[in-house]
């Protein structure tokens, strides 16, 4: 009876860490269309969502917690339950640094200063990486964690252009600062999601064969 509950709290585990990153995908996805569209409507609903990775997250450590004192895990079942704590503290960051880009909507005054298609390009591969690191969680593939971790160098290629090119246009043009600073903010961030989801990866790697690489 012990063992059969033991097994259903890991199934209840993972599906735990499955949902969250499905609603941290949302949030990241729906922070970046609101800051695009300057929906502040929308904006706002994506700040509430947090409140549902705060209550995933908890859950998690409900779980962990459980398991730990049910049975004393080894080997495969530990590493699982101690990727799953890590995996769940970086979807509650990327859902954080959405949030900070939905916060971002109300800060533009008067539209864009730029178009916007690269900053969607990195949060596209962002979002990619996300899905892509939680399905390699899901499965345990280890060749999809390192592919998915190989695409944060373009989103840090994309970073240092962006960022340069805003630099640069608020060199030339001073009236242009205030909402490139919020521009600088938005990559900023990004950057920082897809180096959440390289650390998803690197739990994945680890929780599949023991091994500790870092990716980032």
């Amino acid at each position: 009876m012990v063992r059969e509950k033991y097994i259903q709290e890991l199934s209840l585990l993972k599906n735990n860490i499955i949902q969250m990153g499905e609603l941290s995908q949302k949030i990241l996805q729906d922070s970046m269309d609101a800051f695009v569209e300057l929906d502040l409507e929308l904006a706002n609903e994506t700040i509430k969502m947090d409140d549902l990775i705060d209550d995933k997250e908890m859950a998690v450590e409900i779980s962990t917690s459980r398991l730990l004192a049910l049975q004393q895990p080894m080997a495969g079942d530990l590493r699982l339950i101690m990727a799953c704590i890590r995996i769940a503290i970086d979807l509650e960051r990327m859902s954080d640094l959405a949030v900070d880009i939905a916060e971002l909507t109300e800060k533009i005054d008067g539209g864009h200063i730029k178009p916007l298609d690269n900053m969607d390009r990195m949060a596209e591969i962002g979002g990619d990486m996300l899905k892509n690191s939680i399905k390699a969680f899901e499965t345990a593939d280890v060749e999809l964690a390192k592919s998915t971790a190989q695409e944060d160098e373009k989103v840090d290629k994309l970073f240092y252009e962006l960022w340069m090119e805003l630099m640069d246009m608020m060199a030339k043009d001073p009236s242009t600062i205030s909402n490139a600073s919020h521009l600088l903010f938005l990559i900023r961030y990004l950057e920082r999601i897809a180096d959440h989801a390289s650390n998803i990866c690197e739990s994945v790697i680890y929780m599949a064969t023991g091994e500790r690489l870092e990716l980032n």
